[in-house]
């Protein structure tokens, strides 16, 4: 049987970036640049101030001179006129430095009054100027290639005013149920039905990693239903299954995907939750058959989907790390398969601690409500006491970007 890291290699081996597409600079949060950016020109364009104040020479200037005030320069202002010696020149943030001027002397720094202004300390050359190109020079490379687009970067990319921003485009992701017990959320239930809760979760998980989930539907236990369907699934960039890939007479998923050209990788893997786990291609497009459970679907999906779409959008980094964290409680488990447990993490004062959230049963859903991580127990071992280090895989976000 495939063992977890074969399984995972396989995926990756078989995934590659999708091409780029442009898209308006406020929708650009969030991607990855597919591009180096090039300054256009220097930033800032010209020698500015960089406070409320006096635009003065330095020469002119000693603790309690006081200088004739001869214009006032807004930001947005022209700033060709030179500072005649001997004056001074109100000013504002952001507008141009004229001729002349070697310092800006901020207004809280002064006793200004009608016409003219009086310095209260000393001033130095060059102070509170920004000059031109301090910042970036034209032709820097200023954002490589794989740069993930926050606020800092949307602002940079402003400033050398692309308002088109080249970025990889995030893969459109089918979603395909299967089974005749399957009703959507909101229509009745009937005896032996049950919710077909897989279809948005699997949503949810892929709008998590940022790309673009497309619901086809429910493949219904026969041959036309599911050809209808996974084809449907087939045409965007990559297509996931849950349920129908065991070995029962009504799971169709494996004959139909390969009647339907797609060359199967592997089947089953080596791991608790998500055996009945199966990958495969199509012209170059993923393809993934996931368990039917709820919990072993969500589980299957982050340890091989999540890295797969990640690495479609240009992600260098697509595996999360693990930490290792100090068990709380003893757990066990049969020896001979690689488990990944929920737990409950959390910080102590020298690193994290990690206790079961429950009932392992891959049926009890409210266990993965109430994890924030998966703790790796291997293959080897069968009891695991209080105090023992495990490797995790942190579930929150937020709790992963907040590590000690």
């Amino acid at each position: 049987m495939t063992t977890f890291a074969e399984a995972r290699s396989i995926i990756l081996d078989n995934t590659v970036p999708l091409g780029s597409e442009r898209v308006m600079l406020g929708q650009a949060v969030g991607r990855l640049l597919a591009e180096d950016i090039i300054a256009p020109w220097d930033i800032p364009l010209w020698d500015n101030s960089a406070m409320d104040g006096f635009a003065v020479r330095a020469a002119d200037c000693r603790p309690g001179t006081t200088l004739p005030v001869t214009s006032f320069l807004p930001a947005g202002g022209s700033g060709t006129i030179p500072l005649a010696a001997g004056s001074a020149i109100r000013i504002m943030t952001g507008a141009p430095i004229p001729p002349g001027v070697d310092a800006v002397i901020p207004i809280e720094e002064t006793d200004p009054a009608d016409d003219r202004v009086t310095l209260i300390g000393p001033v130095r050359k060059g102070q509170h100027i920004r000059y031109r190109g301090e910042d970036v020079t034209g032709g820097e490379p200023v954002i490589p290639a794989g740069t993930l687009i926050r606020p800092a970067e949307i602002s940079m990319l402003a400033s050398c005013s692309r308002l088109l921003v080249p970025v990889h485009r995030r893969p459109r992701v089918a979603i395909v149920s299967t089974g005749d017990e399957l009703v959507e959320p909101g229509e009745p239930l009937a005896p032996g039905q049950i919710i077909n809760s897989n279809t948005l979760a699997l949503a949810a998980a892929v709008l998590e990693a940022e790309a673009d989930p497309v619901i086809v539907g429910i493949a219904r236990d026969d041959l036309a239903s599911h050809r209808e369907k996974l084809l449907e699934g087939l045409q965007a960039d990559v297509l996931i299954t849950s349920a129908g890939v065991s070995a029962g007479d009504r799971d169709l998923v494996r004959d139909v995907l390969e009647e339907l050209g797609v060359k199967q990788l592997f089947w089953k893997v080596d791991i608790k939750p998500g055996r009945p786990t199966a990958f495969g291609v199509r012209d170059g497009k993923p393809v993934f058959s996931l368990p039917g459970n709820p919990v072993a679907s969500l589980v299957t999906f982050e340890l091989f989907v999540r890295p797969a779409l990640l690495r479609m959008m240009g992600h260098r980094r697509v595996i999360k790390p693990t930490v290792s964290a100090l068990l709380q409680d003893e757990v066990k488990k049969k020896p001979g398969r690689l488990h990944f447990i929920r737990v409950q993490v959390e910080k102590g004062s020298d690193g994290y601690l990690i206790r079961s959230s429950g009932d392992q049963n891959t049926g009890i859903l409210k266990t993965l409500v109430h994890a924030n991580g998966l703790a790796l127990l291997p293959p080897e071992g069968d009891r695991f006491p209080a105090g023992t280090p495990l490797e995790v895989i942190l579930l929150d976000r937020q709790f992963e970007m907040d590590k000690p």
